[in-house]
């Protein structure tokens, strides 16, 4: 793999995180779930050992959600390419809501390149900071 190459895969998951984040603030669960991969799962940071399974499940999740507004940012995402289809990332989030404090915390996850793309694998998230 050239250099560029890695920088691109580097880039297209960068941007994933990215619109992660711009897409949940506006609430547009079909557009987050569809960057799942199918079979993809991810665990909220305020709930990190509980997996939800499946992009069905995901956006399904994302639908029973209470009606919120938030903004999320996304800073220190560094992305480990592993193969031509595969890599990792960490990324540091801040999480602002009107009802309570900011929370702190991070995001690991799993990238797969797919027919459509990059797309999550997995996402995991954790708190470090809970405001109350």
């Amino acid at each position: 793999m050239t250099a560029d190459e890695r920088r691109d895969i580097e880039a297209d998951c960068a941007r994933l995180i990215a619109l992660y984040a711009n897409l949940n603030d506006a609430a547009d669960w079909q557009g987050v779930a569809a960057l799942y991969a199918p079979d993809g799962r991810m665990a909220r940071p305020t709930a990190p050992d509980d997996w939800v399974e499946g992009r069905d499940a995901i956006l399904a999740a994302f639908l029973a959600r209470p009606a919120r507004v938030t903004r999320h940012i996304c800073s220190n995402v560094v992305i480990d390419v592993l193969s031509a289809t595969e890599a990792v990332g960490e990324s540091a989030m801040l999480l602002f809501t009107g009802d309570s404090a900011p929370k702190v915390g991070s995001f690991h996850d799993r990238f797969v390149l797919g027919a459509a793309g990059w797309r999550f694998a997995e996402r995991r998230g954790s708190l470090t900071f809970q405001g109350s």
